[in-house]
């Protein structure tokens, strides 16, 4: 597939799109219902940044990105595998398969809400089905994880770090202090306070 073509060319990419042609055009498919065989892998790589390429050329068109993007699916090995009724395809991901690219808070305390949307248009509420969590990057940046569903997660934008950093506050869990947030009725930690 070229970087600017609207029509998949890999035969590969057509058999997924005819499988999923039949799919709603919203929201994520109901990939954890389906055991199709594993096919082997495809050319299809997340960058960092949320960017999807095929054969080292961007998919430009977001509405074939969306698509893909709902029938992706993670195996119990750490696996992130494009899934229809018919086959499954193995792709590469270089850190998480989705971007939070936009938060809104409301409330404060106890009561806060965190809501974020993806790079592909999901829409989730921070809570105990959509946990964050904290990783640090090898420059030692701090890098937060929202889960959007089924074990795929989207890493949350640097712009929305610095706020979510903002909502911080410490606290003392098992007699240790930590640096953390609330939101949607969980505490969310951070980093042991000692080493914020």
């Amino acid at each position: 597939m070229s970087a600017s073509t609207d029509a998949p060319q890999d035969p590969t990419l057509a058999r997924l799109g005819a499988a999923l042609s039949g799919l709603p055009a919203r929201g994520p498919a109901p990939v954890h219902l389906w055991n199709p065989p594993y096919c082997g892998s495809i050319d299809i790589r997340i960058a960092a940044d949320g960017t999807w390429f095929h054969n080292g050329s961007p998919i430009r068109r977001e509405k074939m990105v969306r698509l893909f993007a709902s029938i992706l699916r993670a195996e119990p090995d750490g696996a992130i595998r494009l899934v229809t009724p018919v086959e499954s395809v193995g792709i590469t991901v270089d850190d998480a398969p989705f971007r939070a690219v936009e938060m809104a808070v409301d409330g404060a305390g106890a009561a806060r809400r965190i809501s974020f949307r993806t790079n592909v248009d999901d829409l989730v509420a921070v809570g105990p089905d959509h946990p964050l969590r904290f990783e640090q990057a090898e420059d030692g940046a701090l890098k937060p994880y929202l889960l959007v569903r089924g074990g795929l997660w989207a890493l949350v934008s640097r712009a929305l770090t610095y706020d979510l950093v903002a909502l911080a506050e410490e606290r003392v869990l098992d007699g240790r202090p930590w640096l953390g947030l609330q939101a949607g009725g969980a505490f969310h930690r951070i980093a042991p306070a000692e080493a914020a």
